[in-house]
């Protein structure tokens, strides 16, 4: 199979992959090369010429130059727009990744203009939560251009079915393919590095982009505001990218005054984020909204107990392997989950192990791009009075 795959910001050369969205790209397009598939990530960046780049792992990057500077914005490279009428037709296939994206609503124009089917990864779920927070942008490009993008498209690739009934709820009825994250080679740590403390103080963990809505880190802070009676040593550091949240995260631990107890740092590229997380016991991501979660896969591989919010889509694996608790992103519900893990510290260990060994058997890109592959043959195959049932204008 012949496979495109549209990220507008993925890096020309497939390195500094600093970020979920680039990551999962990367991940996914090394697995279909694996797999047998013929591999070309589309990209937009500024610059004055095209690039052609072939990845160690064997799939091609085609980067484009667009002139906007101020992205996200609704024009298309020049030059994308005629490799796409040159080299795309019917018998072609791909993959748009992004959500309430300009950029990758142009891309499907571009695809129904020159009739060839497109598969929308959107990476995050259309639940309540993702609509509440800019509801004035949101609610109207949902009705005026994604929810058109959507239903034209051949098919909604998502991270966990259970994402699918928000689809359901909002008037759109295509089919759903369910795609899991996974985990590169390199994202493993060796056996014998893994260690459990079993004494000391509990290190409680968070990495990841600080966007406090999103990631559900002002409830996190509340909870363990009210936990730290329970276990006054108990320690909790926030690391990654500031979204523009920390001043105010920061405010908000002084106002708990837990500020001894509660550390911020920048984001480290240097290590692996498994090597971060191993630093740590529990590894807390109580999202008000997640697609999957690459940093709690990390932190299984890592054997590291979680606390994940139930929307994320790591969340059944999480039940699966019982590697950690799964709550509601509700102050009392994680509160009550990092009690749970505080009282079970003699079972980390063990609960570490089952997390790390179900994901290197479950989670692995050559596995889920192997399935993936079963799945868009399955679906191309449909005939085209079928495929037309679900491609609605």
């Amino acid at each position: 199979m012949n496979i495109h795959i549209y990220l507008g910001h993925f890096p020309p050369k497939g390195d500094k992959l600093n970020e979920g969205l680039t990551k999962a790209v990367h991940g996914l397009a090394s697995g279909f090369v694996a797999c047998g598939a013929q591999v070309t990530v589309l990209s937009e960046l500024s610059g004055s010429h095209d690039s052609i780049y072939e990845t160690e792992a064997g799939y091609i990057i085609r980067c484009f130059p667009n002139p906007i500077k101020n992205r996200p914005s609704f024009k298309t490279s020049a030059n994308l727009k005629q490799y796409i009428c040159k080299h795309l037709d019917k018998n072609s296939f791909v993959i748009l990744n992004g959500i309430m994206h300009p950029n990758v609503y142009c891309m499907s124009r571009l695809m129904k203009k020159h009739g060839v089917p497109y598969v929308v990864a959107p990476h995050d779920p259309y639940n309540p939560a993702f609509f509440s927070r800019n509801a004035h942008l949101k609610v109207p490009y949902w009705y005026l251009l994604e929810r058109r993008m959507l239903r034209q498209a051949t098919a909604i690739q998502v991270l966990d079915t259970r994402h699918s009934k928000w689809l359901y709820q909002l008037g759109v009825h295509n089919p759903v393919i369910a795609v899991p994250n996974g985990f590169a080679p390199e994202d493993l740590n060796l056996d014998r590095c893994l260690q459990w403390q079993q004494n000391g103080i509990a290190k409680l963990f968070f990495l990841g982009r600080i966007d406090s809505y999103n990631k559900g880190l002002d409830l996190l802070i509340n909870a363990f505001a009210q936990i730290t009676d329970i276990d006054e040593k108990a320690h909790l550091t926030i690391q990654g990218p500031d979204w523009g949240n920390k001043k105010r995260l920061q405010a908000q631990v002084k106002k708990l005054s837990i500020n001894k107890q509660v550390s911020f740092f920048e984001p480290d590229y240097d290590k692996s984020p498994s090597s971060l997380i191993q630093d740590h016991d529990i590894f807390c991501i109580p999202s008000r909204f997640e697609g999957f979660s690459l940093a709690a896969l990390e932190a299984m591989l890592a054997g590291r107990v979680l606390l994940v919010s139930e929307i994320a889509g790591i969340a059944p694996h999480v039940r699966a392997s019982g590697c950690g608790v799964v709550v509601a992103p509700e102050i009392s519900e994680i509160k009550s989950g990092l009690i749970e893990l505080l009282k079970r510290r003699s079972e980390w260990k063990e609960m570490g192990l089952r997390g790390r060994n179900y994901a290197l058997k479950h989670l692995n890109w050559n596995e889920i791009a192997s399935e993936a592959l079963k799945k868009y043959n399955k679906l191309l195959q449909l005939d085209k009075d079928d495929v037309a049932i679900y491609q609605q204008n």
